[in-house]
């Protein structure tokens, strides 16, 4: 399990937390999340993320 963080505000997203809040359950591989995923907090897509 890895974690992805914001290039822009640094959000993280964390796949053994997921995203639940956003539909995205505990354990969903970021390869897994949808691209047309974007970042809950500044809005930016799933291209402006990189692995922590």
């Amino acid at each position: 399990m890895a974690v992805y963080v914001c290039e822009v505000c640094g959000w993280e997203y964390d796949e053994e937390a997921g995203y639940e809040e956003g539909g995205i359950a505990p354990g969903t591989k970021w390869e897994d999340v949808s691209e047309e995923f974007e970042c809950p907090l500044c809005g930016v897509g799933k291209d402006q993320f990189e692995k922590k």
